[in-house]
Order: C-alpha cells, then sequence, then structure tokens
C-alpha cells in the first residue's frame, strides 16, 4: 500500500491578525509545519497550535523563515551571509522546541518557508546554512525538501533524514521546481484538479510540468498551504481522494521510520 504524509503550514496567525483556518485544517491533516515568529505566530498562537495539534494526533515540525513579518517571509532578502541564516534558524528551532517540550512533545521535522524554501532550493549555500542548522540542533529531526533541489542535496550531504515534498496547489517547471506565484498558473485553485494530481502523482511516482512533461521523484509528503481561502476545501478534497484510492495517510515521522 502507498502511503504518503500530508502535511499544512500552519500558526501563522500572530496578535489581532488571523491567517487560516488552523482549527480545521488539523483535523485533516498528519503533520503540521508551526510558524517560528519571524515570518508569521507569536507565542500564544505557537502555543494553541501545538496543543491542537497534539489533541488531533498530528505531528508537528519548525516551519522558519526570513525575519519578515510585514511580507510574510514570501520576500527575498538579499545580504544576509549563510552563516547569519544558519543562526537564524537554530533561533527559531530552538524558540518551537521550547513550547512543544513545555507541552511533552516532540518537534519531528523541519520545513523553510516562503522565499526562504524558493532561495535555497536553487542555492546551495543557503541550503547548506539550514541543513547545518537541523543538524547542529537535531541531527534525527527531518529535513523536508523539494525533489531534486539544492536542499535535498545539502540535507543528503550531511547525513540527513530527507522527506521529499510536492505541493497540492502549485505548479511545476520542466525542471521539477515550482512555478513563481508571479506567473500565471502558478497556483492550482481547483480542489478537484489538485486532488486529482496528487492521486496521479503519488501513484505514479511523478510529477507533471505546467508543459505536460513527466519528472520521476519520490513523494513522501504532500502539502497544502493554509493560509488561503479555500484552504480546508482543498486540503478535504486531496485527504478523500487519497483515501479512496487506498492511499494511506500517515505522519512523516512514523513513514519514515522516526517516531
Amino acid at each position: 500500500m502507498a502511503v504518503v504524509d500530508l502535511n499544512s503550514d500552519l500558526g501563522e496567525s500572530f496578535g489581532a491578525y488571523k491567517i487560516g483556518d488552523d482549527q480545521a485544517m488539523l483535523s485533516i491533516i498528519s503533520s503540521a509545519n508551526v510558524a517560528c515568529g519571524f515570518h508569521g505566530g507569536d507565542p500564544l498562537v505557537m502555543h494553541d497550535t501545538l496543543m491542537t495539534a497534539r489533541d488531533n494526533g498530528v505531528s508537528v515540525g519548525a516551519h522558519p523563515g526570513f525575519n519578515d513579518l510585514w511580507g510574510f517571509g514570501r520576500r527575498a532578502i538579499h545580504g544576509d551571509r549563510p552563516e547569519d541564516i544558519e543562526k537564524q534558524m537554530i533561533y527559531q528551532i530552538g524558540a518551537i522546541q521550547g513550547m512543544a517540550t513545555a507541552l511533552d512533545m516532540r518537534v519531528g521535522h523541519f520545513k523553510a518557508h516562503g522565499a526562504l524554501n524558493n532561495m535555497a532550493a536553487v542555492d546551495f549555500d543557503l541550503a547548506m546554512a539550514t541543513a547545518k542548522a537541523v543538524k547542529a540542533v537535531d541531527p534525527d529531526m527531518i529535513y523536508v525538501a523539494l525533489p531534486g533541489s539544492e536542499m535535498e542535496r545539502a540535507a543528503e550531504s550531511l547525513g540527513l533524514c530527507v522527506a521529499r515534498e510536492i505541493f497540492a496547489d502549485r505548479a511545476y517547471t520542466d525542471d521539477g521546481m515550482l512555478v513563481s506565484r508571479k506567473l500565471p498558473g502558478a497556483m492550482i485553485e481547483d480542489a478537484e484538479e489538485a486532488a486529482r494530481r496528487m492521486v496521479d502523482f503519488v501513484e505514479t511516482g511523478t510529477i507533471e510540468s505546467i508543459t505536460g512533461k513527466r519528472i520521476p521523484v519520490a513523494i513522501d509528503t504532500i502539502c497544502v498551504h493554509g493560509d488561503s481561502a479555500a484552504a480546508v476545501s482543498m486540503a478535504t478534497k486531496v485527504r478523500e481522494a487519497l483515501v479512496s484510492a487506498g492511499i494511506a495517510i500517515r505522519p512523516m515521522v512514523e513513514s519514515l521510520g522516526r517516531s
């Protein structure tokens, strides 16, 4: 039986600002990537997100990004040295680990957010900075990466366990990278289409690019972004389609033997 994890980026509200429906998403997904305060999230939101994940049997991971609350971590930031990015990652991982420890929970994986994730996917030095941070804090933590990316290569070079991630709501280029959000067709907005694609990708072990090219990949986890208005509907459709196809949904820490 095929097995896959279903993850979402959550805990991104802060102060008076509410982003997404975390309560609903945590009843659908199997792993939650919890914001660590730099691009979204705050101590209260982090605590509440972790507790709700625990109550729903959802595994949790660190979701750090650039120090860019204003831009929600989706603006490319240049000029920081890789070693500075590494320290920023350590800082954010430490924040979520501290909160999780207080709740008798374990942070099982790491997934970079937004622009940092996009930039590190094609920049080996930046990718290595994120991987070094994980290695330094918890070498048993799963490192989530786009298949074929510099992040995958960096993590593997340091001996980290890698979860290869595909996106239910994003289109792909012919080289397996994500189509820029600035370009038409980058986002898959039809939940039925997203669900169909995910079943196809998992069953065939390939992803289909925006031009129709088939790219073989190992698929460990599927992401549905949690900050859009249609997130809950899309996550529900994707989960239902996977289950109907006989594909088991389990947290990545279980499917990759790290629980």
